[in-house]
């Protein structure tokens, strides 16, 4: 009999576990899971809804609990961190975070699915009680401890890009004085500037005071020792709660001290079947990884849970006997901020001209619907093409409702390595009460096409 060993009981390190588990056997293939935390196979996606109070309860964000895991034949280990991995002697170390006490498991397969963590620069006050970076339910819960004994109604932001945005909304929903920083010209820079205007627009409606190209350089602390104030270079903004929205970097400290390959990004680095570079029995995928742009042919950090549980659903049917493989990604996202409906996939515009690639860029407004149809919302429709061959490269999606989802056309057209021109001909499903008789991808599409003709 083989041993499993995971480290990180979320999407990327349980999917592997449970698809493992589905193809062997307990007599045939033992699986031994650790995590630090209490909870498992969570939406850390959700979060923010839950904080805002969308979401009423912490375990509806749960999946597969614990103890289901362990009925299902699992050695789930939780409150218990791996300190060390011993390559050479194919083993880890652990140490149980109540009791102190460590031991040694070894191994025929290990799963590395530590995931990520929340961007915290170092700056004066940063570890402050009542600063909250949010990437787990343990955080969550932190911030809502904070949130229901703070002294005020004043919360700050740091950063606007999702988990930023997101979190200011949750707190507006939550009835505090909103005020977001950040060091961009625009928030959401996963879009264009002339996209994330249209966010900014959104979030000033909803009462949230912007204040950008803003670099933060501390966090004041009262007579208590907790958060009071966020500094910049020319002011300072009052805050009884601060919360991180700087986005995640790859956790990959373990790895890196026990010798295993790194990107640039700081992620690990594996083959399509998210085998580790260069270790035939070390696996490793979600978070802590980089991944395949398949438009840019450039590796990509891109911490979403759709990747993770795919990567984890691979890894499982390869320990387990069979074979799976994972090609890359588009880079396909979608937010909201109230009823503004935010998506992108594909390369932003200086993603093209990072990847040296002549673009042209072609920006349309339309309806979700039939102008006519009750409820039909503005939509704006941003698409980049190949300027010779008129490949598409990426397209932004910025409207009410019906908005976000349409960016899934574009992700499919890009993963079939489409033309705009191919695009126009899609066959797309059409009536009034869901779109106008030309979808606003395809009335981009066509005008993409012109562009193209006229430049290429």
């Amino acid at each position: 009999m083989s041993r499993l060993v995971v480290i990180g009981g979320d999407a990327a390190g349980m999917s592997a576990a449970s698809q493992a588990r589905r193809l062997r056997t307990p007599g045939e293939l033992e699986i031994v899971a650790f995590e630090r935390g209490r909870f498992t196979s969570y939406s850390a996606c959700g979060i923010p809804y839950w904080v805002g109070g969308e979401v009423p309860d912490r375990d509806d964000l749960v999946a597969r609990t614990p103890e289901e895991h362990r009925a299902r034949g699992i050695d789930l280990r939780t409150r218990t961190e791996v300190t060390a991995v011993d390559v050479a002697g194919g083993r880890v170390r652990a140490r149980d975070l109540g009791s102190g006490a460590e031991s040694w498991t070894s191994y025929d397969h290990l799963v590395i699915a530590t995931g990520a963590r929340p961007v915290r620069p170092e700056l004066p006050g940063i570890d402050a009680p009542g600063v909250h970076g949010v990437q787990t339910l343990g955080d969550g819960q932190a911030l809502l401890d904070t949130l229901a004994h703070a002294r005020g109604r004043r919360a700050v932001v740091i950063g606007a890009g999702y988990i930023g945005v997101e979190m200011a909304e949750a707190l507006i929903n939550r009835g505090y004085q909103v005020t977001v920083v950040d060091r961009g010209p625009e928030p959401m820079a996963t879009l264009d500037p002339d996209m994330g205007r249209l966010v900014r627009r959104a979030m000033t409606g909803l009462g949230i005071t912007m204040v950008s190209d803003a670099e933060v350089t501390e966090v004041r602390t009262g007579a208590d020792g907790r958060a009071g104030a966020v500094l910049t270079r020319d002011a300072e903004y009052p805050a009884d709660v601060v919360v991180l929205g700087l986005g995640v970097r790859p956790e990959t400290a373990l790895a890196r001290d026990a010798g295993l390959p790194l990107g640039d990004h700081g992620g690990l680095l594996t083959d399509r079947t998210m085998r580790v570079r260069g270790h035939r029995n070390i696996w490793a995928g979600g978070d802590c990884v980089e991944v395949l742009d398949l438009v840019s042919g450039q590796l990509r950090h891109i911490a979403l849970g759709t990747h993770a549980n795919k990567h984890g659903q691979i890894i499982g049917t390869n320990v387990g006997g069979g074979h799976a493989t994972f090609p890359g990604v588009v880079g396909t996202a979608v937010s909201k901020v109230c009823d503004l409906e935010i998506a992108r996939t594909g390369l932003r515009e200086k993603d093209a001209r990072r990847a040296g690639l002549e673009y042209v860029a072609v920006t349309v407004e339309s309806t979700s619907r039939a102008g006519y149809y009750p409820g039909a919302s503005p939509m704006t429709v941003k698409m980049l093409a190949e300027r010779r061959t008129g490949r598409l490269l990426g397209v932004q999606i910025v409207g009410r409702e019906g908005a976000g989802k349409r960016v899934d056309i574009a992700a499919v057209a890009l993963t079939a390595g489409m033309t705009v021109e191919r695009m126009t001909t899609l066959d797309l499903g059409y009536a009034p009460p869901f779109s106008p008789v030309w979808d606003p991808v395809l009335v981009a599409a066509r005008k993409a096409v012109r562009a193209v003709e006229q430049r290429g």
